[in-house]
Formats: structure tokens, C-alpha cells, sequence
């Protein structure tokens, strides 16, 4: 076992070695300072940070629906939520497109009543990226919530507190690093997105251009540049691992 082991190893860690072996480490000043680039870092770190709260405002009610509450067809809910996980990123863009775009399902009303139109547009980023990152908040909330011991929740209530008080004032705190892990999963998820967004949301310098899709359009014209981008986002990467290391990498 230990040869596959060793072999499965370096198949991990042999293209982010040659990432670092390859990096214009002399002329990465000069790469990271241009306005494109920055422009591009910012909009990705804006966007992401709208999409966390996004997950957070609407993942942690169905989070808590999923861990605590029965209904009929709760495993069907369940799979729908986490199919995102699974689902192309490219599909997932497209059907954003049909439900939101000018013709879509929701978006021609959206259109027509409000002169709401998304697609294309820094908030058809904060979506798409909402999209694809939010079921790595809700999977972390829910498995939390079916940890943590209900016996303080129903203390709460049976010392007069309503059940939103005693979610509040007592489960939020017990399942807060639960949701702490997920936001920030949430949040390198949506950082790292490119084709849900490029799907929707285009590809506009200063609009709707990402890091991930700053890579994409550098590999093609300057390839040290695409490095250069790459690294920064394998720098948040590592950094979002060692944030996450007590719940992953904590000896069992």
C-alpha cells in the first residue's frame, strides 16, 4: 500500500510544487501591481464577502430546517441542496441564465416590473458565487446542529424563553464554530469560482472580472501573469486550510 500511497502523494503535490518552481518570484511586484490585477483582487474579495453573507442569511434557516425539523420529502430537500456540490459549474451558470437572465423563468419579471436585470453584472457575480458555495455552509451547519445537545435548547423554553430567544441566546453559540467553518468554506469557494460566473456574469474588467477569470484571460496572453494570480489564490487557499485546521487536521 505504501507505493500507490507515495504515487497518489505526488500526483497531489507535484503540479502546486511546480506552481512555486515556475513562479517569476523577481518580477512579481511588477505583475501584482497593475490595475487590472487589483482591480480584479478586489472585486473577487467584495463579491465573495457578499456571497458569504448571503449563505450565511439564508444557509443557516435551512441548515437548521434540514438538522431539526421532520417533514415529507426532507432527503429529496437535502439532495437538492447539495447538488451544487456535484453540478458543473458551467451548468449551473447556464441555469442561472434561464432562471434569472431577461428571458428567464424569474428574471423576465424581474425585468419587466422592476428594470431589474442581473446577468452580466456585479451582482450576477455576488449570485453566482452564492450559488455554488452556499451548500458547503449548509452541510457544515446541519452536521453542527445535529451535534449539539438540544437538552439547553428545551431548558430555555421551559424557563419561559420563545424558541427564536433560545436560538439566539443558546443554539447560535453552541454551533457558532460550525457556522465559523462553513462561512469561511462559503467564502474560498466563492472566491475560487470561474464558471458560474463567467457563465452568468461575464467577463468585464473592473465589472464582473474575478481573479479566477483574470487566470484564465492572462494564460492565454501572459502566462507569468496567470502564475503570478495563481499563487495569490493558492495563498488564500493554504491560508483558509490552516484556518480550518483544529476541525481537519486535528489527530482523531
Amino acid at each position: 500500500m505504501l507505493l500507490p500511497a507515495l504515487v497518489s502523494l505526488v500526483f497531489l503535490v507535484l503540479p502546486l510544487a511546480a506552481l512555486l518552481i515556475r513562479a517569476p518570484w523577481g518580477d512579481m511586484p511588477e505583475l501584482l501591481s497593475s490595475t487590472e490585477v487589483w482591480q480584479a483582487l478586489q472585486l473577487s474579495l467584495i463579491c465573495a464577502t457578499l456571497a458569504t453573507l448571503v449563505c450565511l442569511v439564508f444557509g443557516v434557516p435551512l441548515a437548521w430546517l434540514l438538522a431539526r425539523v421532520e417533514f415529507p420529502g426532507r432527503g429529496l430537500v437535502r439532495a437538492l441542496v447539495t447538488l451544487p456540490l456535484v453540478l458543473p459549474p458551467v451548468v449551473g451558470g447556464v441555469a442561472l441564465l434561464m432562471a434569472l437572465g431577461r428571458n428567464g423563468v424569474v428574471g423576465r419579471w424581474l425585468d419587466d416590473w422592476f428594470g431589474l436585470t442581473l446577468p452580466f453584472t456585479t451582482t450576477g457575480v455576488v449570485i453566482a458565487e452564492a450559488f455554488v458555495a452556499m451548500p458547503f455552509l449548509v452541510i457544515s451547519v446541519e452536521g453542527t446542529l445535529r451535534a449539539a445537545d438540544r437538552r439547553y435548547e428545551e431548558a430555555a423554553t421551559t424557563l419561559g424563553a420563545s424558541r427564536f430567544t433560545a436560538f439566539r441566546r443558546v443554539t447560535l453559540p453552541l454551533i457558532a464554530p460550525g457556522v465559523a467553518a462553513g462561512a469561511v468554506l462559503a467564502w474560498a469557494r466563492a472566491l475560487g469560482e470561474f464558471g458560474a460566473t463567467i457563465t452568468f456574469a461575464g467577463n468585464f474588467p473592473g465589472r464582473t472580472q474575478t481573479m479566477p477569470l483574470a487566470v484564465y484571460l492572462a494564460l492565454q496572453n501572459d502566462p507569468e501573469a496567470a502564475i503570478a494570480l495563481s499563487l495569490v489564490l493558492l495563498a488564500v487557499s493554504i491560508a483558509v486550510l490552516a484556518g480550518l485546521r483544529d476541525r481537519w487536521m486535528a489527530p482523531s
